[in-house]
């Protein structure tokens, strides 16, 4: 087989597929959670603690240094650890979201396999057998 039909192959699976729209919906929920997080979660929090915002909050390491004409000539290095707090959030909330829906598809597996398989119809012979069984008794 060529490399290129092996390829072919791999890529035409159904399982790669599923892969590939499940990546870019997660893309998609991610966006959607920082955003949530940013623009919803994060300035009541930011009021209830005193009007801070998360994501100004950082440690100065070295103030920016300025030039003659009043630009800055070198940048502050800063660590930013507000955002890293943002980043945080965002993930706990997405692991608790992607945990609540495989705890529902677990649930939905359990309930599957936890019904009792309805007993197997008799056949033909044995409709037959109690057919005879029951005329005899008679």
């Amino acid at each position: 087989m060529s490399f290129i039909k092996e390829f072919k192959q791999f890529a035409m699976r159904g399982n790669v597929l599923d892969m590939a729209v499940g990546i870019i919906i997660g893309g998609a929920f991610g966006k959607i959670v920082s955003s949530f997080v940013a623009d919803v979660i994060m300035p009541p929090i930011g009021v209830l603690l005193g009007g801070v915002d998360f994501s100004s909050l950082k440690l100065t390491i070295k103030e920016a240094v300025m030039n003659d004409a009043g630009g800055i000539a070198n940048p502050a290095v800063t660590i930013n650890y507000g955002v890293f707090i943002n980043t945080v959030i965002d993930f706990i909330i997405i692991a608790f979201a992607i945990f609540m829906v495989i705890k529902a598809m677990n649930n939905l597996k359990k309930k599957e396999e936890a019904a009792p398989a309805p007993p197997p119809a008799p056949s033909n012979e044995e409709k037959l057998l109690t057919e005879i069984r029951d005329l005899l008794k008679k």
